[in-house]
């Protein structure tokens, strides 16, 4: 008897794997600290409702509570703070206004829509702002109307204030572990060379290099290059560029490469997270091939450089550009919003999804409504993932965190016997948010269920509204927010690899075109290009958890996102051996290079499905660009039809 008819589909089984991550123990703690804290204050002073708003408002600031770096948890807590507190007043200012009510909170949905297009900061400000004003215009707030926000945010400023409390004895140390942590996928990455294993390593080492050099060009921007310990760890990060420059010439060997250099690697990886600057032994082999030189002389380059106590400054190049101050780059975001016709579809997809949610509750008589409201404002988020993903997961999510809170508010009395359910709660919402939305979404429910009778006292009459309203509110985003939106998978994810193949042509002809680029330049294309790779092949990511026909046209382009990153590999390692000692390629080979390219980019810009190109790439055989035309010619077959 065939069981074929019982397999999931795929797209089914990528929503429900479990994400593997670590768990930020120092999170967790503060989570525990900081919910329970105020509930426990609010008991002992007789106002559990106020300690309840207090511990909503912690909620958020755990939320939040995802950077490494000191400096960037003030951003990532405090600023969506007031953002969450403008939120919540304005939510009390028209609660229980009915129809005004409606547009005030759909007002707001397009504001939070549109500034959530912004970034990552951004994004959870906007997150807040709908969040708190949907509760405040759905839920009785006790008290004087500046009382909820001053606790609510008095709450998230708790989750700031835990995290920040080994500042004076960890001041810089994130950043140097995140340096140093980029040395170690580094390592990684000269080990895989060679083996089946290196394409998963290099993205593992574009992942940590974008990260370190957010973190650090962050910081510095706002220090203005004073900083002698930043300086050294930008001079650190550049000087580990040209080692992973040289990483893809070794890969197109075929051989791996001797096990001293991926430990040599990872020798200067603890002397950065030591901060060592004495002299460095390196125990390097000969080398004995124009690869093996360019390895050893990037290694040796970058042991000078982590042994120097003292940086000038002056001599640093920032590879990716310094951020310009912040008051320009608000008013460029600004703008940029104001202008951009991504931010009002998204925007208006969001209010529309509110607006439709509040009318609907107005007119039937739907218990704990709010929750609609709360529920699309999750599922909507663009930088979340996919919509239907999402709403998938909310639903299954939902579901999990209902059979906690049931056991929960059926056994647990109401008083001081919340104070040890929230200790073991909500430690549980940092801790499970890693493995996936559907996991954060159990981790919450019970601990927002909870908080809720504190303030209402409904016990067990919480846990059917709270199913049929999310239930309600995944519907809706599904239907006004993704059904309605037909924003097909080439128009989201096509046109971005579209301009990365042209943009890996301009890359080409900076490594060989007839006018010199200097070094710092192609190095800052290249690190823009492999930038831009990882966030399309986030995007492809996503759209493969997507049913089809969405996920099956991902599925079938995904390979050429695999392939274009090959490309940028193959030029940067013909780069390197002409460094190194071999031959210039002709100007008649890169010209051929760059058009074979410029064709594929107009090809997939102008594609629905897969067509058939030319793939006749010919030349010497003997030329450096040999291993790139190879990749450029399977690059334009994945591209035709099978």
């Amino acid at each position: 008897m065939s069981r074929i008819g019982l397999t999931p589909p795929d797209w089914l089984v990528r929503n429900l794997q479990t994400q593997q991550a670590p768990v930020n123990w120092a999170a967790v703690a503060r989570a525990a600290i900081a919910m329970t804290l105020p509930l426990t204050v609010g008991l002992a002073a007789g106002e559990p409702t106020y300690g309840a708003l207090a511990s909503m408002g912690a909620l958020s600031g755990v939320i939040g509570d995802t950077a490494d770096a000191y400096r960037m948890r003030i951003l990532n807590i405090a600023i969506p703070q007031l953002f969450g507190a403008v939120g919540v007043t304005l939510g009390s200012l028209v609660f229980g206004h009915g129809w005004l009510a409606v547009a005030a909170v759909t007002g707001v949905a397009l504001i939070s829509g549109m500034i959530s297009t912004i970034g990552a900061v951004a994004s959870v400000s906007g997150l807040l702002l709908l969040l708190n004003s949907v509760v405040g215009a759905g839920l009785p707030m006790p008290g004087d109307w500046w009382l909820a926000p001053l606790l609510m945010t008095g709450g998230g400023l708790l989750v700031l204030v835990l995290a920040l409390l080994a500042w004076p004895l960890r001041s810089g140390v994130p950043e140097r572990t995140a340096v140093a942590g980029t040395y170690r996928t580094v390592a990684d990455l000269m080990a895989a060379c060679g083996t089946p294993d290196y394409d998963e390593a290099r993205h593992a080492v574009t992942q940590s290099l974008n990260q370190s050099y957010d973190l650090v060009l962050a910081r510095r921007a706002r220090h203005h290059g004073r900083s002698p310990e930043l300086t050294r760890l930008l001079a650190q990060l550049n000087a580990i560029t040209p080692v992973v420059e040289a990483a893809p010439a070794a890969h197109l060997t075929g051989r791996p490469l001797a096990p001293e250099i991926p430990a040599a690697v990872r020798h200067l990886a603890q002397a950065i997270e030591t901060g060592y600057t004495g002299p460095i032994g390196l125990r390097l082999p000969t080398p004995t091939t124009e690869t093996t030189r360019a390895v050893g002389h990037a290694l040796r380059h970058a042991a000078e450089v982590v042994a120097d106590p003292d940086v000038d400054p002056r001599g640093i190049d920032d590879r990716l550009g310094r951020p310009a101050a912040l008051s320009i780059r608000a008013a460029s975001a600004a703008r940029n919003v104001a202008l951009s016709a991504a931010s009002w579809r998204y925007g208006l997809r969001l209010a529309l999804c509110i607006g439709v949610a509040q009318v609907l509750v107005s007119i039937i008589s739907v218990p704990r409504s709010y929750w609609v409201a709360l529920t699309i404002t999750f599922v909507l988020k663009p930088d979340f993932g996919s919509v239907f993903s999402r709403a998938l997961l909310r639903a299954v999510g939902t579901v999990g965190g209902l059979v906690i809170a049931a056991a929960v508010l059926a056994e647990v009395p109401r008083g001081w016997w919340d104070v040890p359910v929230m200790l073991a709660l909500a430690p549980l919402i940092p801790a499970l948010t890693p493995r996936g939305y559907g996991y954060q979404t159990a981790a919450i429910t019970p601990v927002i269920l909870l908080l809720s009778d504190v303030l209402n006292h409904q016990g067990t009459a919480l846990l059917m509204p709270r199913l049929l309203d999310s239930l309600m509110g995944c519907g809706i985003a599904l239907v006004a927010g993704y059904l309605l939106w037909p924003e097909s998978w080439h128009t989201r994810v096509g046109d971005r690899l579209a301009d990365a193949v042209s943009d890996t042509a301009t890359y080409v002809e900076s490594a060989f075109g007839p006018t010199p680029v200097d070094p710092p330049a192609r190095a800052r294309l290249r690190r823009r290009l492999y930038r831009d790779l990882s966030a399309i092949r986030t995007e492809f990511q996503r759209a493969l958890t997507e049913p089809p026909p969405t996920g099956r046209r991902a599925a079938a382009w995904w390979p050429l996102v695999v392939a274009v990153e090959r490309i940028v590999d193959a030029t940067t390692a013909a780069r390197v051996r002409v460094k190194h000692g071999a031959a210039e390629p002709s100007p008649a080979e890169v010209s051929q290079v760059v058009l074979q390219l410029r064709e594929l980019a107009q090809g997939v810009r102008e594609a629905e499905t897969l067509y058939a190109v030319r793939t006749d790439l010919t030349g010497p055989s003997g030329s450096v660009l040999e291993p790139l035309r190879q990749e450029v010619a399977a690059a334009r077959a994945i591209a035709s039809p099978h």
